[in-house]
């Protein structure tokens, strides 16, 4: 499936922080950074730039807030063309200071939102539009919005300068049929913009969603390292450039790095596929619940987990 304009950005670090509260070492985010550069990856997402304000620094690690002169010691000295790309919630951020990209490590900044706050999202991206950033708008749990609420935002955003707009599956809901859907109706309401795919692993459809979204003209996707996110995960990068066929990727480096990373600390902390996962991917709800009983001794109380989410939902 080569197409040349399809670009691939590595999300490890910011959803895999959403696992452990952003603690990554330096030499472990160092080590995802040189091994995508010589894999020729397009993209790394460092994290998160939070307000501390909202995510006191006590309770997280350093890829929560994503301070250019931190991100500056990780990359020095390494040879690369990745672009580096940071996030922001837009309903949880509080006046943020970007420096103009000409002063920053950064290159891109991609504004999370729901869509009753894409005018927030609107106001934050023209302001590190204006600062000279690539800018994504991501809407998040799009599976759950109302249709007409989802029209307006997207009619809204094709006036922004938003390069691309991202179809998130958060809680891994859809099928195949729904992403065709769904980027469908981007496209309509969003001629002039790229549509870029983030999707998650509860039903292990990641994959097969990303490739759909492909396969319909999405031209960036998001992929981790082993599949590496927020509870069942995302889509895996070493998948994804296998199946892209680009003779730039060179997938030797990502299987070193899962090699001597992902694995050993998959042994310490759990993220992809389970049934509790399922159960919330298929009912189209929050994982939280499911996170929450994973780290109980009733994780594996499967049936005891569907009835209490069934209950909530009656």
């Amino acid at each position: 499936m080569y197409r040349e304009a399809i670009k691939v950005l590595d999300c490890t670090i910011r959803d895999g922080g959403l696992i452990n509260n952003h603690y990554f070492t330096d030499e472990f985010v160092r080590a995802v950074y040189v091994a995508l550069s010589e894999a020729g990856i397009d993209y790394m997402e460092m994290g998160y730039r939070s307000s501390r304000q909202y995510a006191p620094p006590a309770n997280y690690g350093d890829w929560k807030y994503c301070d250019d002169d931190k991100i500056r010691r990780i990359i020095d000295g390494v040879e690369s063309k990745v672009k580096l790309s940071i996030m922001v919630d837009a309903h949880r951020v509080l006046e943020q200071e970007f420096a103009p990209v000409d002063q920053s490590p950064i290159d891109m900044i991609r504004i999370a939102t729901y869509v009753k706050d894409v005018d927030k999202a609107i106001t934050l991206t023209q302001k590190c539009h204006d600062l000279g950033y690539e800018t994504t708008v991501n809407i998040m749990a799009v599976s759950t919005e109302n249709e007409f609420d989802l029209i307006t935002a997207l009619d809204q955003l094709a006036e922004t300068p938003a390069e691309t707009i991202y179809v998130v599956d958060s809680y891994g809901y859809y099928f195949c049929e729904q992403v065709e859907y769904i980027v469908k109706l981007y496209q309509k309401h969003l001629p002039n913009k790229r549509i870029g795919m983030h999707c998650h692993n509860n039903q292990q459809l990641a994959y097969a969603n990303t490739i759909e979204g492909i396969r319909h003209d999405c031209n960036l996707v998001d992929a981790s390292l082993y599949g590496i996110g927020r509870g069942a995960g995302n889509c895996p990068l070493e998948l994804i450039i296998g199946f892209l066929k680009n003779p730039k990727f060179d997938i030797e480096p990502i299987l070193k790095v899962i090699q001597d990373y992902m694995i050993p600390m998959a042994k310490e902390m759990e993220w992809g596929y389970t049934i509790p996962y399922a159960i919330t991917g298929i009912l189209n709800q929050h994982p939280r619940s499911a996170i929450a009983v994973r780290a109980t001794p009733e994780k594996d109380k499967y049936v005891e987990f569907y009835n209490k989410i069934i209950d909530h939902l009656d």
